[in-house]
């Protein structure tokens, strides 16, 4: 059924999806305009120029382009230019990212770092045509990782001209926490008039799961998309020295490893007077490099981001970080793009592989690399994905679909990194990434399809 649509909607030719995000990489392959028709002549948008970003970035796939900075002006004063760029390029990769889900062209041999989920790239409706209006914008001294803000004018002014340029669908993977009236929530009020029109809006539920009622985004005439899994995941097993296999080992760090090398516990492993619930989470400074130099270390999760804790290994001279959870989180896994060779558990491998350490005087292991692999059942719900009830009208309930939002394969700012942390100096052109931010575009794609095929819903 689904190439069916496909084919029956010409691939979403000449629907318009706006997006509302933190811009485009428009040299990305994903916005290639080769074979495609001329502008529809019913489009009244414009290509604004800014820094980096001129008209010959729009094209006859990235139709239009506008940014809108006011509302960030009138907080945090003019865009820092080391921190974005004041126009609509994409410094951040989020939006690169949304934009090329909903109707990025198809790109093949498509791969994150290191060549990892190598395929063929396409967004819903990769034929349809793409309206960027960048209203996100970096965080003033903080790290690209933290997110970016989007403040309610710049968001109100953006649907004002996506409406007004003629855009068929918005796409909005955003939201605000504060659990507002509707008649006073930017996005109800926006995607209300865009509705007049015959707008669809199609917004992301939010990332506050599994806690209740949760959700962003609850206006009866938008569709709120929650997050789900999909049926692969990137499988990186742990071959231990006694011939076990911890086969579920999950990971998207791009680094192999060829060899056996001597395995370690992080607490058995710390400085002198380190706290032992600090050095089993890697936190920094915690580790003896003597101890680890030349060894695989075993650390739960905890405080601090993953990829700090590779960092703490590597730094003390470790060569492999096997990341476990502890009880509470079981055996979900979180993939990270680590800078080392590097492997997810859950909390029973995790048991397994301290059995193992403390049964041997010698223990040793190797992270084998990664691969693609099938996973059933699937879809399941993301744990992150946020919950209803509807926090404004219980009986409105939300949200009203699911769409995939983990390990996402798409477009990214080669102005960013695959983690967006500062001292990542790694480039991408494409990035896994996860969120109801990546479900929403999934929707805003099938949506575009399905005007194409019935334009009188």
């Amino acid at each position: 059924m689904g190439d069916d649509l496909l084919l029956n909607a010409q691939y979403g030719k000449n629907q318009i999806i706006g997006v509302v995000d933190s811009g485009v990489w428009p040299e990305s392959a994903s916005f290639s305009d080769v074979g495609m028709d001329p502008v529809p002549k019913t489009w009244k948008g414009i290509c604004q120029e800014g820094v980096a970003f001129n008209k010959s970035h729009c094209n006859r796939k990235i139709i239009g382009a506008r940014y809108y900075v006011k509302g960030f002006y009138n907080v945090f004063g003019a865009v820092n230019p080391s921190e974005d760029y004041l126009s609509p390029r994409d410094a951040d990769g989020h939006g690169t990212h949304t934009a090329s889900t909903a109707t990025g062209r198809q790109v093949p041999n498509a791969a994150a770092l290191g060549g990892i989920a190598i395929g063929i790239a396409s967004g819903g409706a990769p034929m349809a045509r793409l309206a960027i209006y960048k209203s996100c914008w970096a965080m003033p001294g903080k790290p690209k990782s933290d997110g970016n803000t989007c403040m309610d004018e710049d968001v109100l002014a953006a649907i004002d001209d996506a409406i007004g340029d003629g855009v068929d669908i918005l796409s909005l993977s955003l939201g605000f926490n504060e659990h507002s009236p509707l008649d006073q929530d930017v996005i109800a009020i926006g995607s209300l008039h865009a509705a007049t029109k015959n707008i669809l809006t199609v917004c992301s539920a939010g990332n506050g799961g599994p806690s209740p009622a949760s959700l962003a985004n609850i206006a009866p005439w938008v569709i709120t998309v929650a997050a789900s899994g999909i049926d692969r995941q990137f499988s990186s097993p742990v071959l231990l020295g006694n011939g076990m296999k911890i086969q579920k080992g999950y990971s998207i760090s791009p680094y192999a490893m060829s060899q056996m090398y001597p395995l370690v516990y992080a607490r058995d492993v710390a400085r002198l007077g380190v706290p032992q619930y600090l050095a089993t989470q890697c936190q920094p400074d915690t580790l003896d490099s003597y101890k680890v130099n030349g060894k695989i270390v075993l650390c739960f999760i905890g405080q601090g981001r993953n990829v700090d804790k590779g960092i703490e290994v590597s730094k003390a001279g470790g060569v492999g970080l096997i990341l476990a959870n502890n009880q509470d989180n079981g055996n979900t896994i979180f993939y990270d793009s680590h800078f080392i060779s590097a492997t997810g558990v859950g909390y029973d491998g995790a048991v397994t592989i301290l059995q193992y350490i403390y049964s041997t005087a010698y223990p040793t292991a190797r992270i084998l690399p990664v691969q693609s692999v099938s996973y059933t059942p699937a879809p399941f719900m993301a744990g992150y994905s946020s919950r209803g009830p509807n926090h404004v009208d219980a009986h409105i309930l939300k949200p009203d679909i699911t769409a995939p939002g983990l390990q996402i394969l798409a477009a990214w700012s080669e102005a960013s990194s695959p983690t967006k942390l500062p001292y990542d100096r790694r480039s991408t052109k494409f990035n896994l990434y996860s969120g109801t931010s990546m479900s929403c575009p999934h929707v805003s794609g099938v949506a575009a399809l399905l005007r194409a095929v019935h334009p009188n819903w």
